[in-house]
């Protein structure tokens, strides 16, 4: 598994080995020794959860509270979603900015996002499958979203099919807003988590 550093800090894509024959295929898209030396941190799951979307479903942007905050690595294994994580840190370099990746059946790869980043994905196909581990259990108290269209955010969304999103995505405030609110992960905070969870 090679594992390499998105665009947003702190994010990564990890790309698995596919070994193919007349029976079928194997990997391995979760390599927990592998995942630590490319990220130089600790990655302890707590819990697992696995969704299905038809097409045209957008679920996200969302973060979680640090500390501790909730570490994800997500993984596509059936279909294919646009898979975006979102720099939603007060102070970071890269505030506001995201990363897009394509997860699917056929490439295999998985996307880890630490502590305080947001992340969305968009279905390409009916039926996507797509698998978290994540390093925290559901907290509702500690579990927070901005918007998925905010202009400001400008995330690159497909247009083939009805844009599809929960009552409390298409509720939730702008960047900008959340911001106000003071809803949002400061960058100080993050890096003081990681720090934490570093091997070094």
């Amino acid at each position: 598994m090679d594992v390499e550093a998105l665009d947003v800090p702190d994010a990564w894509v990890c790309r698995p080995t596919v070994h193919a024959d007349s029976r079928g295929d194997f990997l391995e898209w979760f390599r927990a020794d592998l995942l630590r030396a490319a990220t130089g941190r600790r990655f302890e799951v707590m819990q697992a959860n696995h969704s299905r979307s038809r097409a045209g479903v957008l679920r996200g942007v969302h973060f979680a509270d640090v500390d501790p905050g909730q570490a994800k690595l997500v993984y596509c294994p059936q279909g294919a979603v646009l898979d975006v994580v979102v720099d939603v840190r007060v102070g970071s370099p890269t505030f506001g900015r995201h990363a897009a990746v394509l997860l699917d059946e056929t490439e295999r790869r998985a996307v880890f996002i630490s502590e305080g980043l947001g992340h969305a994905f968009y279905a390409l196909q009916d039926n996507s499958s797509v698998c978290y581990l994540m390093t925290s259990v559901y907290d509702p108290t500690a579990e927070h979203a901005v918007s998925p269209v905010d202009p400001a955010l400008a995330l690159p969304l497909p247009t083939e099919h009805p844009l599809v999103v929960s009552d409390r995505d298409a509720q939730a405030p702008t960047l900008a807003e959340a911001e106000a609110a003071g809803t949002l992960p400061t960058y100080e905070a993050c890096r003081a988590r990681y720090a934490e969870l570093s091997d070094g």
